[in-house]
């Protein structure tokens, strides 16, 4: 230790210490290297130099040696958590993309479900009228056959679309796209498509009232979140209908105005008798149309009271 030979590796040795060890560690092997050096200025004086400020000199470059191992020390524990955290950073970015992408196929998956059971619940009712009646007419016959033939191809379509965006891949970027561009630019049901829906639930011999105290005017002006909201309501209610409660009547009532709120009562009167759906239900739709109703800033309330089955919702129309 007291060789002059031994300076250059115990003053690289102290470095390299102080920059891979704790401080405590580093201050004890900077301590040993002062030690040896008094021991060799005791042992071989300097001539050129006072023993005073040898050892002054040699405490100063030793704290110079441990500040700089330390300095280097902590900088590269900094990049090492600079790196980790812009790995957590991007692992989480990740996930919540997943979780968007996610949420966004559950939105598709409940919408579904409402255009599906809707057009199913025509099919099954005009099955049912062709099992029952073998006795119409060839030509109410055949309308009938064509609107389950129809009715059938447009399920099948809506439910190949969302198969192949349900079960897409992370990487297909292309193909979501080109589906938030259709989802974009289609244009989506709203409150003047109603008039269409009861037509075609009317066709399906479901009788339907409908009592609309709303002008065209104002219906064009309901929010875009509301008016696809008011539609799936309407919709939702005479699915319910047709499959629990097939042949009862409907009454459909709209009322309210810019400034108020906008109401959407639907009822029907349950079964004489207790009888399978036309159609069986998963029990989901009433769940996925609250949270819809929900987000629009709405109110939801569904009800069975004095013989009557009656879903009421309450959507805000600002002025």
């Amino acid at each position: 230790m007291p060789s002059p030979v031994a300076t250059p590796a115990a003053t690289l040795g102290a470095l390299q210490v102080a920059r891979r060890r704790r401080f405590p560690v580093a201050a004890a092997v900077a301590a040993a290297g002062v030690a040896a050096h008094v021991v060799q200025g005791l042992w071989r004086p300097n001539p050129g130099i006072s023993l005073g400020w040898w050892l002054l000199l040699i405490r100063a470059a030793y704290g110079a040696l441990l500040g700089w191992g330390a300095l280097a020390r902590s900088r590269r524990a900094l990049l090492i958590s600079l790196h980790e955290r812009a790995l957590r950073a991007e692992a989480e970015q990740g996930r919540r993309i997943a979780e968007a992408r996610m949420a966004e196929r559950h939105t598709l998956a409940r919408e579904m479900h409402d255009v599906l059971a809707h057009r199913l619940t025509l099919v099954a009712t005009h099955a049912g009228a062709l099992e029952y009646r073998p006795d119409s007419s060839p030509d109410q016959i055949a309308r009938a056959a064509g609107v389950v033939r129809a009715g059938v191809h447009q399920a099948l379509e809506e439910l190949r679309q969302v198969i192949g965006l349900l079960h897409q891949e992370e990487g297909e970027r292309e193909a979501d796209r080109a589906y938030d561009e259709r989802e974009r630019t289609a244009p989506r049901p709203a409150l003047a498509d109603l008039p269409r829906l009861i037509a075609e639930a009317r066709q399906a011999g479901q009788p339907v009232r409908l009592r609309d105290d709303v002008t065209a005017t104002d219906a064009a002006a309901l929010p875009a979140a509301a008016a696809p909201t008011a539609y799936g309501v309407a919709q939702e209610a005479l699915t319910n209908a047709r499959k629990h409660a097939p042949g009862q009547p409907v009454e459909v009532v709209l009322h309210g105005a810019p400034g108020t709120r906008l109401l959407i009562d639907i009822r029907n009167p349950l079964p004489a008798a207790e009888q399978d759906p036309i159609a069986p239900g998963g029990g989901l739709g009433l769940v996925g149309l609250t949270e819809r109703v929900r987000l629009a800033g709405g109110e939801l309330n569904h009800q069975v009271a004095g013989g009557q089955v009656r879903l009421r919702a309450w959507l805000p129309w600002p002025a």
